[in-house]
């Protein structure tokens, strides 16, 4: 056994606290690559192979040998802390620097100086935060004994992730000179193997890889060189391993309605193994769920990006402790979460491509003979994929608006962009960083400048990767509908759209043996799914600023609005994300739909909620907006609900502007200064608010950024009305 081996093996053994464990087929074989002869390699292996070991490994050898400490970019806050935990185990002091402890930057600085920290973990977007970017970083890099890159697939364009920050990592891999680099990764195709690879390498040599399935491969010459080290002084070592997941049992049950599925995790989930996760498309359906698996009796937790990062934190530390039997989740709690017997992982709905599931369903069974792993998929899961996939994707005319404002000397927060171009914050930072990084823009203190580099829009590579989603979108829908028989295993499936060609049939799923999981539902079950997926009525909370901004947008406002000339708080009947009334209003208020009166159902929903809204004072009369998409909508609801409460229909609001109101779909201030000047109180409604005093219901059809039900309350108020109650068919957000 050479030193270096034995060593590893010493570390390895420390790190899993086994002392009888032994390497992986190509664990050392990377750690040697790495320690030994200072190459850049990744590894390609399924969930559960022990990729942190080799990183953690050769940090502690290469450590021993004088060298400085690993800097290790992780993409997940959930991540980091099971990665920093892990370290531990090995006798790697790790530290991090992220968006939820920068109490403790100071103190890791400071360590980092003494040179007491192994391993520094860092988010991709702290790479190209200007201070740590300009001060730390550069220091840091001089002194690095290992770079390493985990989750590497976002590096990729073709990586299902659509990460900008990911992108920029090829400049840190250019800037590292002779140091080490490793890239980990589990979910990987030929594509994104290829993309990585060109992005590792230092000169245009090929890369070489040894595709291991056992311990002989890696003496194939014809892969490898003579030493078992690739050729070429620059070339990439990339081991790549079978993804089959033995301890994985997949199984896809479709349901007919949401009520059914919803019915059949109230009645099964109890029955499957140990505890896990529920993973959910969207946020209100990762909340919803989570509400009524609790009111079902279940010890369960929401955990989305919009859970605080102390509730994250506690959420993970319950679930690896046992005391839950699910976290309801989002993909929030995806890339890298560790707990080894994880028992199931069941899909409300479908992941948008292969890459995405098998990187969830990768968390269940690590270290367990067996883990159930089951999809049931929506018919809403295509308009969600939709949603999410245009919402990341940078358009020609948006970022021709961030470059017309800014300047090359005159730095521009981002609050202050936001108040100049039509762009949701959201967007807008994503926009930022794509065009940071193809060098358009820079961020510097102060906000951001142009770089004054020529820039076009590459339409081509953005449709290349919207080819590239949709035909993994496809793979999807042919997942879920593989017919019965061994020939269609569900993991091999997997595993060929993953371009692994040791695909065979697992044995386990439900195309190899039949159906392993109960398929029935209960009434009662459903009874009680349906009764939560009928349940109406999220509140509209009251805007209560004038965004930053307004007066440089023609709108002379700012501040607070006052108390007199804001709305109360409004009701809408579900958020269109709704896991049960969002379907139906979703459709209801699509593009392209025709305008036309307000379904039954639909008022009796409104209806519920008006009963259910406990306000101050009863509205004296009903007001509608003057819709634009949907005038015919609207007015039937106001007349209906006008009929029902026996409520005077005082009139509507005048359209001030010909067309729609400007600025829709931007920010803040984009949306009121295009809502602004779109409406008025006309004389007639004027004279029925004088003759009818007391608080009035605005209906409108959808409430989105709350600036048309804002604008519109505060003419009303104006007008004479003593209060405005806003009531939307929809709740956008």
């Amino acid at each position: 056994m050479t030193d270096t081996r034995a060593a590893a093996l010493d570390a390895l053994r420390a790190l899993v606290g086994s002392p009888d464990a032994e390497f992986h087929d190509g664990q050392f074989e990377a750690i040697s690559a790495i320690v030994d002869d200072a190459r850049r390699a990744l590894v390609v292996q399924r969930t559960g192979w022990g990729k942190s070991a080799v990183y953690f490994v050769a940090t502690r050898l290469l450590r021993d040998r004088g060298a400085g400490p690993t800097l290790l970019v992780s993409p997940l806050l959930a991540l980091m802390r099971d990665q920093v935990a892990a370290a531990g185990r090995a006798g790697v002091r790790a530290a991090s620097i992220d968006s939820s402890n920068p109490h403790l930057w100071d103190e890791v600085r400071g360590a980092l100086d003494a040179d007491e920290i192994d391993v520094l973990l860092v988010s991709p977007e702290r790479l190209n935060n200007p201070d740590f970017r300009e001060r730390q970083l550069p220091g840091l890099l001089a002194r690095t004994g290992l770079v390493v890159i985990d989750e590497a697939h976002c590096i990729s364009d073709w990586g299902h992730d659509f990460r900008p920050d990911y992108r920029r990592l090829r400049e840190l891999v250019a800037l590292t000179g002779d140091t080490p680099v490793l890239a980990t990764t589990a979910t990987a195709n030929e594509r994104v193997v290829a993309d990585v690879v060109e992005q590792l390498r230092t000169t245009a040599q090929l890369g070489v890889t040894a595709q291991l399935g056992d311990t002989a491969q890696l003496g194939d010459t014809a892969q490898l060189g003579d030493a078992g080290q690739p050729r070429g002084a620059d070339a990439v070592l990339t081991i790549r391993g079978p993804l089959a997941r033995d301890s994985l049992r997949l199984g896809v049950l479709r349901m007919p309605d949401q009520a059914s599925r919803l019915g059949w995790l109230v009645e099964h989930l109890r029955g499957l193994p140990g505890s896990g996760i529920v993973y959910a498309l969207t946020v209100s359906a990762a909340e919803d769920t989570a509400r009524l698996l609790r009111q079902a009796g279940y010890d369960v937790l929401a955990y989305t990006g919009q859970t605080e990062n102390a509730e994250r934190e506690a959420a993970e530390d319950a679930l690896k402790r046992n005391r839950v039997k699910a976290l309801v989740a989002t993909s929030a709690l995806g890339m890298g979460f560790d707990k080894p017997d994880l028992g199931f992982v069941v899909h409300l709905g479908a992941p948008s491509s292969p890459v995405a599931y098998y990187q969830q369903v990768g968390r269940a069974g690590r270290a367990t003979a067996s883990a159930d792993v089951l999809l049931l998929p929506g018919a809403e899961d295509e308009a969600i994929w939709e949603y999410f996939a245009t919402a990341s994707m940078p358009t020609r005319a948006r970022a021709d608006a961030v470059l017309r404002e800014l300047e090359p000397e005159r730095p521009i927060s981002t609050p202050a962009l936001e108040a100049l171009v039509d762009i949701k914050r959201s967007r807008l930072e994503l926009l930022l960083k794509v065009l940071d990084v193809d060098g358009a823009v820079a961020r510097v203190r102060g906000g951001w400048i142009a770089t004054g580099r020529p820039w076009s829009y590459d339409a081509e590579r953005y449709e290349r990767i919207a080819a590239a989603r949709r035909a993994e979108q496809q793979h999807m829908l042919d997942y879920e509908a593989l017919p019965p028989g061994a020939e269609n295993c569900r993991m091999a499936y997997l595993q060929r759209a993953l371009d692994d060609d040791t695909a065979a049939p697992c044995g386990r799923c439900d195309r190899c043996t039949g159906a392993w999981y109960p398929t029935d539902v209960s009434g009662a079950s459903s009874g009680v799914a349906g009764a939560a997926l009928r349940r109406v009525g999220v509140a509209i909370e009251p805007r209560k600023q004038w965004p930053t901004g307004a007066d440089a947008r023609g709108v002379p406002v700012k501040g607070t609005i006052a108390p007199g000339e804001r709305p109360e708080e409004g009701r809408a009947i579900a958020r269109l994300t709704d896991l049960g009334w969002g379907g139906a209003l979703r459709q209801l208020l699509a593009p392209g739909t025709p305008d036309a009166a307000v379904p039954g159902n639909v008022v009796d929903a409104a209806v519920a909620v008006l009963a259910e809204w406990g306000w101050a004072e009863r509205p004296v009369g009903i007001v509608a907006m003057p819709s634009h998409g949907h005038p015919l909508l609207v007015s039937s609801l106001a007349e209906a609900l006008s009929r029902i409460g026996r409520l005077p229909l005082l009139g509507t609001l005048d359209s001030a502007t010909a067309g729609s109101p400007a600025g829709s779909g931007g920010p803040s201030v984009g949306r009121l200064a295009g809502v602004w000047p779109a409406f008025r109180v006309g004389e007639e409604l004027r004279d029925r608010l004088a003759e009818t005093p007391g608080p009035v219901l605005l209906v409108d059809d959808v409430a989105d950024s709350r600036w048309t039900l804002t604008v519109a309350a505060r003419l009303l108020r104006q007008g004479g009305a003593d209060a405005v109650l806003p009531f939307a068919l929809a709740l956008r957000a």
